[in-house]
């Protein structure tokens, strides 16, 4: 069995600095180096200010910079080290061309292939850490045995991520499971068990699962797929409470106490965001469009389908609550990122909430604790054939503190379910605003029954409006 000594990590992004820096904290014997090809990316992560918002990260990659972790752009070195090397490239639905709108785009994952191909001078284990489609990992062996030696070998395997962002030190230190997929080859197994060695210096092996390559691919869409629905099904029944008095929170924890149903993912909100859901069940539409399975594809694309309606229906709400009409009315966003404790903001529900707002003519007044003012900006410009740059800073103000957004707010918006919301002092917020003052908790946060106490018009997802 081949013995890791060191590891490159092609890609300093989301999955690759978090993972690879979490396993040279827990595997000092083993060198790790994360590469990229953007050097101000580089920069960061040899910074004070790392790149990436996540509880406990500045700790370990602290702890272990410059001793056996690093960062860098010499990527032919790290290569050439490397006993395994992780492919952890972003793998973005294609805009344009065969499969738009719902493929995933594998260049990235293709031109860190052939560049292991071309500079690899001796055998290598190669990992798809990427969240890629099924029977990625065979175009991958083509491309390194096209360009392979008698001398040079390349082992493929699939590990894929199961992180959630906020919290995705907690899970790489004490993972619910890791996933290693390989070819049933004795040499392809071989590699196998030498990852799962990487990963149990710190992992129970009765928590590191070994299948075969495909099942392994399948698997990271099947699980975002999974969970997904959950939220989009419980979504759906907090449109029927919101119409029948019911209370979605109440249904929720009812049938969470069901031990086959369990209480995970049945929080409802204005909907779901982040790189991965929304990305992988349209990849997993694709895929069984492209089996020529109709029916599983119209399932589950009816589950993204829902998330926007969710979205949709809660701007009509807001839109119709405050007298059908938001021209030059303040709305504060609470919240931009798509969940608490990240800086992430793709696919976040309140870029959709945000544009929708400026359509209607509205000035949004944004305060998140986490995301930049470049990025919040990143996301609701449109350069191109539409250039909305000039009209999305004439209608949104970004503020320092939700004290300063509400300031003579018409309305409130929850729109990221950061714990500092559910802290604020609301009655000092209330005498700010404009009356009536309204607020829109669209992440089941906020305490209702004491905000209408203080004077609030209260209108929360999944329930009627007190």
């Amino acid at each position: 069995m081949v013995q890791v000594k060191n590891i490159c990590c092609i890609g300093a992004g989301y999955v690759g600095g978090p993972t690879c820096a979490v396993i040279a904290y827990k595997c000092p014997h083993i060198k790790v180096n994360i590469v990229d090809v953007n050097p101000d990316r580089i920069a960061a992560w040899n910074s004070d200010k790392l790149p990436i918002y996540e509880p406990g990260l500045e700790e370990v990659v602290f702890d272990r910079r410059g001793k056996n972790l690093f960062f860098t752009t010499e990527v032919e070195a790290a290569v050439n080290e490397a006993d395994l090397i992780f492919v952890s490239v972003n793998t973005p639905t294609k805009k344009n061309g065969m499969g738009a709108g719902f493929a995933a785009d594998l260049a990235y994952v293709e031109s860190a292939t052939r560049g292991i191909a071309s500079i690899a001078k001796s055998s290598k284990i190669v990992v798809e850490k990427s969240t890629v489609p099924c029977r990625t990992a065979e175009s991958m062996r083509t491309i390194l045995e096209a360009n392979s030696t008698g001398d040079i070998r390349f082992d493929i395997l699939s590990n894929p991520e199961f992180l959630a962002e906020g919290t995705a030190i907690k899970d790489l230190l004490n993972p619910d499971r890791v996933l290693i997929g390989a070819l049933q080859t004795p040499e392809d197994r071989k590699a196998q068990e030498a990852l799962v060695e990487v990963y149990a210096n710190w992992v129970s092996t009765d928590r590191i699962i070994t299948t075969n390559l495909w099942s392994s691919e399948l698997s990271k869409l099947a699980a975002n797929a999974l969970l997904a629905q959950r939220i989009s099904s419980i979504n759906a029944l907090s449109a029927i409470c919101e119409a029948t008095g019911a209370y979605v929170d109440e249904v929720a924890y009812a049938c969470g106490c069901d031990k086959r149903i369990g209480p995970s993912f049945l929080k409802a909100s204005v909907g779901f965001g982040g790189s991965c859901f929304q990305k992988d069940i349209l990849n997993l539409v694709y895929l069984s469009e492209q089996l020529n399975l109709p029916e599983v594809a119209a399932y589950w694309k009816q589950v993204v389908d829902m998330n926007e309606y969710q979205k949709k229906r809660f701007v009509e709400r807001i839109i119709k609550t405050l007298f059908h009409t938001i021209t030059n009315k303040r709305i504060a966003l609470f919240g931009f990122a798509f969940k608490k404790d990240t800086g992430d903001t793709r696919e976040s529900a309140a870029i959709t909430l945000c544009k929708h707002f400026i359509q209607e003519q509205a000035t949004v007044h944004i305060y998140d604790p986490k995301v930049s003012d470049e990025q919040i900006f990143l996301e609701l410009t449109e350069p191109g054939l539409l250039d909305n740059t000039e009209e999305v800073k004439k209608r949104v103000i970004i503020t320092r503190s939700p004290y300063d957004a509400s300031q003579d707010a018409d309305a409130i918006v929850i729109a990221t379910d950061w714990d500092e919301f559910k802290k604020l002092d609301y009655t000092r917020i209330y005498q700010t605003m404009h009356k009536p003052a309204f607020i829109f908790d669209g992440r089941l946060i906020l305490d209702a029954d004491k905000l209408q106490q203080i004077g609030f018009s209260v209108h929360t997802i999944g329930r009627p409006a007190i």
